[in-house]
């Protein structure tokens, strides 16, 4: 196995899975430990119902799994604002985010490979799919055209969840004012050197997503990571004035050079033509408005950590070349 002497943060986001938790974390820790010199393995707990917290805080005990950092969640969060939470905590070199149900820990050392070459974003695509309804696949293909043509980035292709970040990378985003929302896509987009890669493996879960809830985290993504809808309005707008300015130009031709006008029609024209140019008026100057106060918009942290709580044995600590002296007996 290829040995890599970097110090490597893998997050996990968990819910609902007590039953799983231990075997899960035993393989990333067998994965991870002999592939570098130093690890942690942050484990986010998104608001779990069951036992989970319970167990998260047993392995951190003195004699169980060395080096996991848990953090669990208050109330729910989106999937993205989980992973942040645990990358915006992380210490390593280099950060691996990773959905240890759906994802294969096993194709790490690949992606470590072009992190440490000089990739600091190194994307993984898993060619084996989790089988979703008509519904949720048709609204995820309509979603990304719609990104994509917003934005020039194809999530799905471009920008799958699995990545591993180098620091410069989160600390980059840390500078943005909503790094949760923004993390998704920022590593494609920021001009950092970045690699894609594939793999094939079957997913340990044959769980659904819930469609309200991912269309709800796509509309939230596209508004918030471009302005181009929003731009869309006002330009929509500025048509709209335009237009309607035109036909009122139009309608004034008619009364000045037409004879057999109908009665009323000139006044009710202009009427209705001035009233709408007012409104594309009034929302184009909205739309900009919006525009530049989303850009200056700095909302209140979207998670709050609960509890948190470390493994009681680092290995990093015990590699210390640091001996303890009793300052009594000097």
């Amino acid at each position: 196995m290829r040995f890599f002497p970097v110090f490597l943060s893998v997050v996990y986001v968990v819910r609902n899975q007590s039953q799983q938790l231990e075997s899960i974390l035993l393989e990333a820790t067998q994965h991870i430990a002999p592939l570098v010199s130093d690890y942690e393995l942050i484990v986010v707990d998104n608001a779990s119902q069951d036992e989970s917290v319970a167990i998260l805080k047993k392995l951190t005990g003195e004699d169980r799994l060395p080096n996991l950092q848990v953090y669990a969640l208050t109330k729910e969060v989106d999937l993205d604002t989980a992973f942040w939470a645990g990358l915006e905590n992380a210490l390593g070199d280099f950060v691996a985010v990773i959905d240890p149900l759906v994802e294969d820990i096993a194709f790490l050392p690949e992606m470590l490979d072009k992190a440490v070459l000089g990739a600091d974003v190194v994307f993984a695509s898993n060619e084996q799919k989790l089988n979703q309804s008509v519904a949720y696949r048709s609204a995820y293909t309509l979603f990304n055209l719609f990104y994509k043509w917003f934005s020039g980035i194809d999530l799905a292709k471009e920008a799958p969840q699995y990545r591993i970040l180098s620091k410069r990378v989160v600390n980059f985003i840390l500078q943005h004012p909503q790094p949760a929302l923004s993390y998704r896509h920022l590593p494609a987009t920021a001009g950092f050197a970045r690699a894609n890669l594939t793999y094939s493996a079957k997913p340990k879960i044959a769980s659904k997503k819930r469609l309200r809830e991912s269309i709800e985290r796509g509309i939230r993504l596209l508004v918030s990571t471009t302005n181009a809808p929003m731009r869309l309005v006002t330009w929509l707008s500025l048509f709209g004035a335009v237009a309607n300015l035109l036909y009122s130009l139009y309608v004034v031709s008619i009364g000045l050079f037409k004879v057999d006008v109908a009665p009323g029609w000139i006044s009710l024209s202009l009427q209705q033509s001035g009233m709408f140019f007012l409104i594309s008026l009034v929302l184009l100057v909205l739309g900009e408005y919006i525009l530049h106060m989303a850009s200056l918009s700095n909302e209140g942290p979207l998670y709050h950590v609960g509890q948190e709580f470390t493994s009681a044995r680092l290995m990093r600590q015990e590699k210390l070349n640091i001996e303890e002296v009793n300052i009594s007996k000097l």
